[in-house]
């Protein structure tokens, strides 16, 4: 709108005025917005984001395609992209190719999914190439690696023999300080282990396997325990035989009653002690129970005593009965002087006065049960002869219609005659040492000794105990 006005000249003035009024306030206006600005804006001005754009399916499919045809891994390939997702076709000679291109398109950018629809040839020609392929290579890898592989043989070799000499060197060195041979083995290896474990381990180093290196030997603790749990019983055996052998609570050809068992020592090996009874078995036990058991050697000390118990009738004399007695002991081969026999008056029984009989032998040259029957049959004899009676024990017999008594003509004579015809041919063996039925007095422990040499002892090879 144009206003017209009737004074110019005043109306001039006050245009000019106006301009003037609108140039201050815009020069206060670009003053005043700096001052607003530091008042609401950041003082770290925003930088700009570059955005960029995803791969295109062209431009996957046109890379992959180009990939797989590089490696000359692939035949008959075709790859297609829509919307991200991969298509994979064609034909390849092992599975591990076929994985790595589906693994090659699933990090490709811009991918989605992955089809993999490549198959891997199974004919006989494409086996026998990927068989001549991997024999190529594997020889391709001894002909770089023999010399890892001879170097690492000579150092095994070379620790090994130094591990040898090392034990060989403790054998000798201890050989006057440890008599047991078990014992003295287990301490040679012991310092010959830890040698040959260093040779493998400065093998096992230098081939880049530290890792393994330090698997072995800090593994060794571990397979140690695993071991000492899984093989318990094994173990305590061999510990046992151990003991066994450095302590020797028996030797070779000792008569020894140990388990339950009583026979001769045959040997001891890292498992069992063997022993041969006296009916002529082989018998085999644990170390593990022999140490836990209690052990009676008879063989340590030759002199054993023995005993037995007899019977007298209340009317005969007890003090003539030892008398008779001590007779018989004393004058028996078998029979130790010191310590002297005893005949001692046991108890009083209901029918009997029991005596108890004691004596010494030595039971390196004779057999108890051998002489135990040559002195209860001499005492016997001596006893009747001297009037003492023997009584059975009471016994209560009823005979309800009385005792019939029959008289047979002859037979009472008979008997007189063939009792006086064999008594003059038993009267010697009565008061004998010894009875042919007796076998001797002799120890059987002795000839089972004898024996033993013809039969196949198991184990006979190793034995840890001295002769």
């Amino acid at each position: 709108m144009i206003l017209l006005c009737q004074h110019p000249k005043s109306c001039l003035v006050r245009l000019v005025g106006c301009l003037r009024a609108a140039g201050v306030a815009m020069l206060l206006f670009v003053c005043a917005t700096p001052a607003l600005a530091q008042d609401v804006a950041p003082t770290v001005s925003p930088q700009a984001v570059k955005i960029v754009p995803e791969a295109s399916d062209a431009k996957i499919e046109e890379r992959l395609q180009r990939i797989l045809q590089s490696t000359g891994w692939f035949e008959a390939t075709r790859v297609s992209v829509h919307d991200g997702v991969v298509f994979l076709d064609g034909t390849t000679g092992t599975p591990a190719h076929r994985a790595w291109a589906g693994t090659l398109a699933e990090n490709m950018q811009g991918t989605v999914a992955v089809v993999n629809r490549i198959e891997a040839n199974a004919d006989v020609g494409s086996t026998l190439a990927r068989a001549g392929e991997e024999f190529t290579g594997f020889y391709r890898q001894i002909v770089r690696g023999w010399p890892m592989v001879a170097l690492a043989a000579l150092v095994i070799l070379a620790t090994w023999l130094i591990a040898r000499l090392v034990a060989l060197a403790v054998r000798l060195l201890f050989a006057s300080r440890i008599e047991s041979s078990l014992l003295l083995s287990v301490v040679a290896r012991a310092f010959a282990i830890p040698v040959f474990l260093l040779g493998v381990y400065f093998v096992l180093q230098f081939s880049g396997l530290t890792r393994l290196a330090i698997t072995v030997l800090g593994g060794t603790g571990l397979i140690g325990i695993i071991i000492g749990f899984g093989l318990r019983d094994i173990a305590e055996n061999f510990l046992a035989s151990i003991l066994l052998s450095v302590r020797n609570p028996f030797h070779s050809g000792d008569l020894i009653d140990v388990g339950g068992y009583t026979g001769v020592v045959q040997n001891l090996n890292v498992r069992s002690t063997v022993l041969l009874t006296l009916d002529g078995n082989q018998v085999q036990i644990p170390n593990s129970i022999v140490y836990k058991s209690v052990i009676k050697n008879y063989s340590s000390i030759p002199n054993r005593r023995a005993e037995f118990t007899i019977g007298i009738g209340y009317d005969s004399s007890a003090a003539k009965a030892q008398v008779l007695i001590a007779e018989v002991l004393q004058a028996h081969p078998a029979v130790l002087k010191t310590p002297e026999p005893l005949v001692l008056v046991e108890e009083l029984g209901a029918a009997t006065v029991n005596l108890r009989i004691y004596y010494w032998f030595d039971s390196a040259t004779y057999s108890p049960n051998k002489i135990n029957s040559a002195l209860l049959r001499q005492t016997k004899n001596a006893l009747l002869k001297g009037g003492i009676e023997l009584p059975d024990a009471a016994r209560e017999v009823i005979f309800p219609k009385g005792v019939p008594v029959i008289q047979m003509v002859g037979t009472a004579e008979a008997s007189r005659e063939a009792e006086s015809g064999a008594g003059a041919s038993l009267a010697a063996d009565e008061m004998s040492d010894t009875t042919p039925s007796e076998g001797g007095l002799s120890n059987e422990a002795v000839e089972m000794q004898e024996q033993q040499s013809e039969g196949n002892l198991p184990e006979a090879q190793e034995n840890l105990l001295k002769k």
